[in-house]
């Protein structure tokens, strides 16, 4: 079944459930590339401002999209289970992760350079949905570590029984909890690829908040 029209309209919904964030101390950050479009519209709507959490997924090796872990600055999230049900051997994974690392500098230096500084400061963490969480978690570390006071992970959609670490987010804002998941893409009429360009665009925006 299909929730939203397209990543715009999934951020419009989630901002409704945010008000309460509305504050000088927060930054939206939208995990790239899809996140930042659902972010912004965050952003617009409470007169945040937007940065990026830059993250990458550990795909396995015959099916890219299954992430078995992720990686952020200074944050490595590997599931065990993933990688064992996988059948993927410590040389694939290391592979995979060393392709991701040049993609994770390759990123920070195009959408992270004029990031903010998060220190002491709520970092409201925005993505198009939560399949197994790694990514999410790793970007809530990351920014944790950046000496973020308090984190708020923020999903339009993710699976029902799926809930983060307690030590990485203060706050876990989803309003479609589905017992029937199996892919983000699933609830969205319009789940093309996000680009390097529109994210880009969608940062170099005034992003002023709605009346």
């Amino acid at each position: 079944m299909t929730i939203f029209a397209d990543r715009v309209q999934a951020g419009r919904e989630l901002a409704g459930e945010l008000q309460a964030e509305r504050s000088e101390q927060a930054i939206v950050y939208g995990i790239p590339r899809g996140g930042v479009v659902v972010a912004a519209e965050v952003a617009r709507a409470l007169g945040l401002p937007l940065a990026v959490a830059v993250v990458r997924k550990l795909g396995a090796p015959a099916h890219e999209e299954y992430a078995v872990g992720a990686i952020a600055d200074g944050v490595k999230i590997v599931h065990p289970d993933a990688v064992r049900r996988g059948g993927i051997t410590p040389e694939q994974l290391a592979s995979v992760e060393d392709a991701e690392r040049a993609e994770l500098e390759r990123r920070k230096r195009l959408f992270a350079a004029s990031a903010p500084s998060v220190t002491g400061r709520t970092a409201l963490v925005v993505d198009d949905g939560v399949a197994t969480g790694a990514t999410a978690m790793a970007a809530c570390q990351a920014l944790r570590a950046q000496g973020a006071a308090r984190i708020v992970l923020a999903v339009p959609v993710a699976p029902a029984e799926w809930k983060p670490d307690a030590t990485a987010v203060d706050r876990y804002v989803c309003p479609h909890r589905m017992r029937d998941f199996w892919a983000v893409g699933q609830f969205y009429t319009d789940f093309s690829q996000t680009t390097d360009g529109e994210v880009s665009r969608l940062l170099s925006q005034d992003l002023p908040a709605e009346d």
